[in-house]
């Protein structure tokens, strides 16, 4: 007996995997086009890789299926993410008031590895999270801005830790009464401590005029350059649990002006007799300075550049904003 078989028909479904690569064809890519020609200054769209089991990243603009994983085009909310970081800067019971100046300070500090001759360090990277920058000396107490600015995180997935320390600085010096600043997103993290530099690259504030130029002249900017960014020692003071010296530059350590110059000159200071680092303290002992202050108007290249700060505010911010914006894209190609 003769059996016909009959003939099976060819399964025409396609795989999950085989629907995901024609959606990314025909519709990711276009889309992904669309969006790169269309970025804004403070928005820069990335691709975040996110394995299967850590879920879904927020504020997905598209997303294709790839075998092995989930691939986001993501554009974080750097409108929502500034407003999160200015209900966080008032807190009656730190410090003066504000978080603003440690945001500011951890801002820096993160930018402030960078060495133009190797391309290494700089805003990109957050070194921080990993013990050899966030045990270097000179960031002691910046865990406390970093604890501070988590949450935002973990609401905000999407943007990187160096964007996010980067955006606080700025967005706490516009609220505290500086200039309005450009500031452009993107930056990636470093996803191991191998990648980051070796601790030592920031300024030692008990040094003079020669460090200073060392230290900064490594990151690509000019002496007058220098004397501008020293004014953002308006805001905050210094702690002995951190940095081992003590007190306010001025009087109103959460307001951003030219106030920091105007000290330099018009008052009279003389170093300070106590048991600690040396620095230096006015006539009623509530102020101080530090070596490194000193020497932007001992030093006779320094100086010019801070008289003209002292006397013209507008000056000073136009320059600041200038300045600002260079060390946070220092090591960050947009």
């Amino acid at each position: 007996q003769i059996y016909f078989r009959k003939k099976k028909k060819k399964d025409r479904t396609m795989s999950f995997a085989k629907i995901a690569k024609s959606f990314a064809r025909n519709y990711i890519k276009p889309l992904r086009s669309k969006l790169f020609q269309t970025r804004t200054v403070a928005q820069k769209p990335k691709m975040v890789h996110n394995d299967l089991a850590t879920g879904v990243v927020a504020t997905v603009t598209s997303l294709a299926a790839v075998a092995g994983g989930m691939y986001y085009f993501t554009q974080p909310n750097y409108s929502a993410i500034r407003a999160e970081i200015e209900e966080l800067l008032d807190d009656l019971d730190y410090d003066d008031g504000s978080y603003g100046p440690v945001f500011v300070r951890l801002a820096w500090h993160n930018a402030g590895t960078y060495n133009m001759f190797d391309k290494t360090g700089g805003s990109e990277g957050a070194g921080m999270r990993f013990a050899t920058e966030a045990k270097d000396p000179a960031n002691a107490g910046l865990d406390i801005a970093r604890a501070r600015l988590e949450p935002i995180k973990q609401k905000y997935p999407e943007i990187s830790y160096s964007d996010l320390w980067s955006l606080a600085g700025t967005v706490a010096i516009e609220s505290l009464g500086g200039p309005k600043m450009k500031w452009v997103g993107g930056r990636k993290d470093n996803v191991s401590e191998e990648l980051g530099p070796p601790a030592g690259r920031l300024p030692d504030a008990a040094r003079g005029a020669d460090h200073l130029r060392a230290v900064f002249y490594r990151m690509g900017f000019s002496d007058q350059e220098i004397v501008a960014l020293s004014g953002a020692h308006v805001l905050g003071r210094c702690h002995t649990d951190r940095s081992g010296f003590k007190g306010p530059w001025v009087f109103s350590p959460t307001t951003f002006s030219n106030e920091y110059y105007r000290e330099l000159f018009e008052n009279r200071w003389k170093p300070k007799k106590w048991n600690g680092p040396h620095q230096f303290e006015d006539k009623s002992g509530k102020l101080m300075m530090l070596p490194t202050d000193m020497a932007i108007i001992e030093d006779p290249i320094f100086k010019p550049y801070a008289e003209m700060y002292y006397k013209d505010e507008e000056l000073f911010f136009n320059d600041f904003a200038k300045v600002w914006y260079k060390l946070q894209h220092v090591g960050f190609t947009l």
